[in-house]
């Protein structure tokens, strides 16, 4: 009877093991290597990746290189004995990155470069158009100024984003540039896009131009922040249109201040959930040729024709803070936050 008893109980064990076995095969490890916590955004971006994966039975695995490229590669390398079958990727430095992409895919890993471009033709990029978000800048600048002494304070060198950005601004004021009501008085790349080296970057600016800057496009709403602090310690806060992306608290609330001129608004819950949508369909084994909105994207430095999926953004000024309000981005309190009554029809 005992020996009865045990035969049955390790049946029933090797049973269970193998349930739960086949449950964890039937889930899917997605895994995010991030550049940095440092900028408010990427938390909202975390959110809506983690809620799509769980949703989808997967489980949700991250790592954050705190803005070193040889931590993120020590980081990917980590994903991989985990088991990841997805790793998306926010690049601090797009070329260093390379090799760890190569030995992810060498171990039948899937990747996914989220928001920032590496040039890997296996990988999937999944980004807003970033070309776009820069001409949106300039458009609005020009709008606020169309001629002057403009400053360009520029992302990361390393962040093809900034280049992709330039590219667009450019664009937009080749025609005021080439005709010289543009000129182009202050261009600088700023490390690690970081409020305080854009800061240095403005002050420096206006040394160099004795305060003589009618108008500065910034890559970023985190260097706009810098920005204005330069600006406003001169007395000209408010009266120099300043651009920025992201969609930032601080940034939105600068716009119905009057201080930042527009926030190019890439609603980072969107392009989360639709990065996720796509890793958990190529975790279970769908073509990322077979997905929505999949385009060929080859505008790199190194002209490297990848897979992407390229989001619109919008540009939010004084006139459509209500947008971000209604869309419970952000509440109106933040948004309004020292503004005077009647100055903005979004804080009435």
């Amino acid at each position: 009877m005992y020996r009865k008893f045990l035969t049955v109980a390790a049946g029933a064990l090797v049973l269970g093991l193998a349930s739960m076995s086949s449950a964890q095969a039937a889930g899917k490890n997605i895994c995010v290597s991030w550049k940095t916590f440092q900028e408010e955004r990427w938390k909202t971006d975390q959110a809506a990746i983690k809620a799509v994966v769980e949703a989808a039975g997967d489980k949700y695995i991250d790592a954050d290189a705190q803005g070193s490229a040889q931590k993120q590669a020590a980081d990917i390398e980590s994903l991989i004995t985990q088991g990841c079958n997805v790793i998306m990727v926010v690049a601090f430095d797009s070329d260093a990155i390379l090799p760890s992409f190569k030995a992810a895919s060498d171990a039948g890993i899937k990747m996914l470069s989220y928001d920032v471009l590496v040039e890997d033709p296996n990988a999937l990029y999944v980004t807003f158009d970033n070309v776009g978000v820069g001409r949106l800048m300039a458009k609005e600048i020009l709008k606020a100024k169309p001629e002057g002494n403009y400053a360009f304070i520029k992302g990361d060198k390393g962040d093809p984003n900034a280049t992709f950005l330039f590219q667009g601004i450019q664009e937009v004021l080749k025609d005021g540039i080439d005709s010289g009501k543009i000129k182009n008085v202050c261009e600088t790349f700023t490390d690690g896009w970081k409020p305080d080296n854009a800061q240095k970057n403005m002050e420096q600016c206006l040394t160099s131009t004795n305060n003589k800057v009618d108008a500065v496009v910034s890559e970023n709403d985190g260097m706009a922040s810098g920005v204005v602090a330069a600006l406003d310690a001169q007395g000209l806060a408010g009266s120099v249109p300043v651009s920025g992306q992201d969609g930032d608290k601080a940034a939105l609330n600068r716009v119905a201040l009057g201080t930042q001129t527009v926030s190019i608004w890439k609603d980072s819950r969107v392009l989360g959930k639709a990065a996720a949508e796509a890793a958990v369909a190529i975790a279970d084994g769908k073509d990322p040729t077979a997905l929505d909105g999949v385009v060929k994207f080859n505008k790199g430095a190194k002209g490297v024709e990848v897979n992407a999926i390229l989001l619109a953004p919008n540009p939010i000024t004084k006139d459509n803070l209500n947008d971000v309000i209604s869309a419970g981005w952000v509440t109106k309190d933040e948004v309004c936050a020292g503004v005077k009554a009647g100055a903005n029809p979004a804080c009435n």
